[in-house]
């Protein structure tokens, strides 16, 4: 039961305080093994008392195995390490030398490999908190750090992943690592907490990493304090864009300060160790790759010629054969004879095999052609290369350099059409994503009319193309403006691709932004970018056939093409060409002067020409008055004639009505957050646009997250930070509640709209449409105010560029300042990605009050006196203007003047009428009397002949009478008194004077 030395021993089995016992299966016999140093035990120091003492104990294996472990003894001092190089060998307390193949740091540990996540590494992901149903827990489960054999590699979505190391220092020390940080959407922070989990003083600059270039390794070293030191290596994502997120990667992590090793680590494979001398300085352990053709393993062996292996590989593969995946090919520089020609070459390392069955050669080399022109600004001095123009001439690049005419100036810069030879102010690099540099390999290859892509040396590989800018210089009409673009960059490209390649076009300041990025096949195209700050500067172009882990070249006809690169204004530039300038007035200078803002250079005169009023110089064009383009409907031009705006005063004519408006109550910049919007993992965020409506102040939008690192001074002075200032911008904000963020999160910032063209009520201004439809009116009576702006700066989705229409509405509901909204079929904003649509609902948006805005209303009359009122017609949908007249008062008459006037005439037209009636029925009754009369009369006497008259009445007179006919037609009286009397005259009456006749 037990290995030599061994004891046995009948009884209870009480062996003592500090032994322990095992029941052998047969018999009674208790078996007690003698415990071995290594196989049954080890030794560690306990925790250091207060006198700085600590005490070695010997630690068994498994406890209760083995009897006769070694008495405790006192340690080593607290602080006490051994060299690099060397470890603490435990038995005897002293530093030993480590074994051939194994290294030690003497007092500190080092992880530097990853084909599994190390012991005491952890990878956490903090569940999201702001998912819209409130519930995610599961989203995160797959987030983590994952080990890829020379690295780590973090998350690629919007979860928080932390990293975690706990270790213990007995002294001083600190913590070293390399790391890519390629992409500012993704948040890499490094801190460090104590055992009671708060976290250490840090500054800014050693919390938030900075940004790395695509493919290059940073080193990032932070000190640590004795004591419990737990790291943090966290990612989290701003947001998924489109594009997803480029990961971080890190390796070679390295911690001093551990006081003591008590073992040697083995080398990583493909690797050995030796020791070097470094004068003044302990032995310093080194890690040699192995080369080409070798590897190390327990048996140290090298690879046959049939073999190879990958640089630091520690084992050899077969060598296939060549094909031509192998081979690139290239032009030679031009010979004195003026000539070049395309040839072939292997990719470096060779790792093919020629002569093998299947296997393919190198081509012939081409025939000699004649070498390409020079570029313009380059001239070719018989010789077989191109040298730039001296300062002050120009050259088209096959004619020599020439001297500018008088009244004009070299237009620096630079214009690379032909790729003969690398420029000499231009770089190609290749960087392999786990091994830093790749091996003797150029990034990108000359090709005659074109550069393109290398070879790399594995699919993964960053293929970088880089050019340096000094700085910008404005041509000297126009140094004097405020210029907002002192330079900018055109490039033409083309992709070819099988695999999911990506380019990027990056700018390197304090920190690297990429400017914009192309995924798979892209045609022939054409993109300009536009310096806004005058910096040095360098851009880089950076292109990477798949971001798949990959050791192998399976996608090498994936290439880009660049077929011509141009810079305007660069310091150090050549010139291709003259530009005109503007003349001293002296009669005998020929030097050419700077302009005044808002000038533009007459080609006759030589001269500087004020742009006429409401224009404004339209930058890096042709001279001359074309220089100068109006302001749009209802904007003006600044007093440098820089650009146009809205002074907040609108005036619309409509029939006989005029409306006028004043915006200025709405302020000069409103701010519209939209939202919430959530991400696949629940990542709430939010859109803020900055709008600049009028009064000529721009909007500006800031990113907080670009480079955390930077300091207040840089950012006050607006380097490090992506600030945009301009008409319309807009940020993502991600809110810190939630996400363990101290404040609220902003990136992303873009420009909408840099150029104001109008403010109209029309529907379409200059090419860019309102959408009427998107927001219904319920009221006609005030048309709504839209304010169209535009951005010229193109995107891969926007080849013309984006625009806006901010639609302002009378609404007497909302206060001055308003309310920003977008249109809920939109709720970004935008519907196509390309125009963005707004709604601003203010009583500012009103136009001012006229007097047909109100009305005009009469009070009682009280005590001879009437008020006049006047109030608002309602809705009242004005503003401002002009005020309500004051109250008046008028004399009146009361109305009891009037009833008594009123009743006085009726009891009079009562009185007459009643007279009236009475005369006319007394007379009508005479009437009525006579006409019996006559008719009784007429009945009896007029049958006797001979009477003289039967017409004769009593009381008149028979001498009036004549012997005449006459006749009487009834007057309008006479007809009253037939009405009155009730008595109808059907026929007149005729009286004869001797003989009468009745009808």
């Amino acid at each position: 039961c037990c290995h030599p030395p061994y004891s046995h021993r009948r009884g209870d089995g009480i062996l003592g305080p500090r032994l322990s016992w095992r029941l052998i299966s047969y018999a009674d016999v208790l078996c007690v093994c003698v415990c071995n140093w290594q196989t049954d035990y080890y030794y560690e120091y306990t925790e250091c008392d207060s006198t700085g003492s600590r005490w070695r104990v010997a630690i068994p294996q498994s406890p209760g195995a083995c009897t006769g472990l070694p008495e405790p003894v006192h340690g080593t001092e607290c602080t006490f390490s051994c060299k690099a190089g060397e470890f603490l060998e435990m038995s005897a307390q002293e530093c030993t030398q480590c074994a051939a193949g194994s290294y030690s740091l003497g007092s500190g540990i080092r992880f530097d490999q990853w084909d599994s996540m190390p012991v005491g590494f952890s990878s956490l992901a903090t569940s999201l908190e702001n998912s819209p149903n409130g519930d995610d827990r599961p989203t995160c489960n797959s987030s983590s750090w994952l080990p890829q054999g020379n690295y780590l590699e973090s998350n690629r979505d919007e979860c928080t992943v932390s990293l975690i190391y706990a270790v213990h220092l007995k002294k001083k020390g600190s913590v070293s690592f390399e790391y890519q940080y390629p992409d500012n959407n993704l948040l890499f922070e490094f801190f460090i907490q104590n055992d009671q989990c708060q976290e250490m003083d840090q500054s800014a600059d050693t919390k938030w990493l900075k940004l790395t270039n695509n493919g290059e390794w940073a080193t990032h070293t932070v000190n640590l304090k004795s004591g419990t030191n737990i790291l943090y290596w966290r990612t989290r994502g701003v947001l998924m864009g489109s594009k997803g997120l480029k990961p971080v990667l890190l390796k070679n992590v390295q911690i001093e300060g551990v006081a003591y090793t008590s073992e040697c680590f083995p080398c990583k494979p493909g690797t050995f160790s030796r020791f070097k001398q470094v004068v003044g300085s302990d032995n310093n352990m080194l890690f040699i790759i192995v080369s080409l053709f070798f590897y190390v393993s327990s048996l140290g062996s090298t690879c046959d010629p049939f073999h190879s292996k990958q640089t630091g590989s520690a084992m050899c593969k077969d060598r296939p054969p060549c094909s031509r995946k192998d081979y690139f090919q290239i032009h030679t520089k031009c010979d004195h004879e003026g000539k070049t020609q395309v040839i072939y070459k292997w990719i470096e390392p060779k790792i093919c095999l020629e002569g093998v069955t299947g296997a393919e050669s190198l081509p012939p080399s081409g025939e000699r052609e004649p070498c390409p022109p020079c570029n313009p600004g380059f001239y070719n001095n018989d010789t077989a290369t191109c040298s730039p123009c001296p300062p002050g001439t120009y050259s088209d690049g096959m004619k020599p350099c020439t001297w500018c005419p008088a009244g004009t100036e070299p237009s620096l810069g630079y214009e690379f059409k032909w790729w003969n030879i690398l420029p000499p102010n231009m770089k190609t690099s290749c960087f392999n994503v786990g091994n830093n540099k790749c091996d003797n390999m150029n990034g990108w290859e000359v090709a005659g009319d074109h550069i393109q892509s290398g070879a790399g040396s594995s699919d993964n590989d960053y293929l970088i193309l880089n050019i340096h800018i000094p700085g910008f210089k404005l041509p000297t009409s126009m140094s004097s403006h405020s210029a907002t673009e002192f330079g900018r960059i055109t490039f033409e490209f083309e992709t070819v691709c099988v695999a999911d390649c990506e380019l990027y076009f990056m700018m390197v300041r304090i920190s690297t932004t990429v400017v914009e990025s192309w995924e798979k096949t892209k045609t022939r195209q054409t993109y300009t970018h536009v310096m806004t700050k005058n910096a040095s500067v360098s851009y880089t172009w950076a292109f990477q056939r798949t971001n798949q882990p990959s050791d192998v070249r399976r996608y090498v006809n994936d290439v880009v093409r660049i077929y011509s690169i141009s810079v305007s204004n660069a310091v150090d530039g050549v010139s291709s060409g003259c530009r005109a300038c503007a003349l001293s007035t002296q009669p005998s200078s020929s030097a050419c002067v700077p302009c005044p803002p808002g000038h533009y250079i007459d080609t006759r005169t030589s001269q500087c020409t004020e742009c006429p009023p409401n224009t404004y110089l339209i930058p890096h064009t042709t001279p001359g008055p074309d220089a100068c383009k109006p302001c749009g409907p209802a904007s003006k031009c600044d007093k440098d004639h820089s650009f146009c705006y809205s002074d907040c005063h609108f005036t619309y004519a409509e029939g006989n009505a005029t409306l006028t408006y004043d915006f200025s109550l709405l302020g000069s910049v409103g701010s519209l957050m939209n939202g919430p919007s959530f991400t696949s993992k629940g990542t709430k965020y939010f859109h803020h646009f900055n709008i600049s409506l009028c009064g000529g102040k721009l909007a500006e939008c800031t990113d907080n997250v670009t480079d955390l690192s930077i300091t207040d001074s840089q950012r006050e002075n607006g380097e490090g930070a992506n600030a945009v200032k301009t008409f319309i911008c807009q940020s993502t904000i991600i809110p810190a509640t939630g996400r363990g963020f101290h404040t609220a999160l902003a990136s992303q910032s873009i420009n909408l709209a840099d150029t104001l063209l109008g403010v109209t009520v029309e529907s379409t201004l200059d090419g860019v449409r309102a959408r009427p439809e998107l927001y219904p009116q319920t009221s006609k009576k005030v048309p709504d105010v839209n304010f169209y702006y535009r951005s010229l700066e193109a995107t891969s989705s926007c080849e013309s560029g984006r625009s806006a229409v901010v639609t302002l509405r009378c609404n007497p509901e909302k206060n001055t300042k308003g309310e920003l909204s977008v249109p809920s079929q939109c709720p970004a904003g935008t519907c196509d990605g390309c125009t963005f649509h707004f709604l601003w609902e203010s009583s500012g948006a009103c136009p001012t009050c006229t007097e047909r805005d109100y009305h005009q209303i009469e009070g009682a009359c009280k005590g001879d006196q009437q008020d006049l009122l006047y109030v608002w017609t309602e809705p009242k949908l004005c503003i401002g203007g002009v005020n309500l007249p004051e109250k008046e008062t008028l004399p009146c008459e009361g109305m009891e003047f009037w009833v008594r006037l009123g009743a006085g005439l009726g009891t009079f037209t009562a009185v007459l009428l009643v007279i009236l009636i009475c005369y006319f029925w007394k007379k009508s009754k005479r009437l009525e009397y006579k006409y019996s009369r006559l008719v009784m009369s007429a009945n009896k006497e007029c049958e006797m002949p001979g009477a003289d008259s039967c017409a004769v009445m009593e009381g008149e007179n028979e001498g009036d009478m004549e012997d005449e006919i006459v006749y009487t037609k009834p007057s309008l009286l006479g007809k009253l008194k037939a009405i009155a009397s009730k008595v109808r005259v059907t026929a007149p009456l005729y009286f004869y004077s001797k003989k009468v006749s009745l009808w």
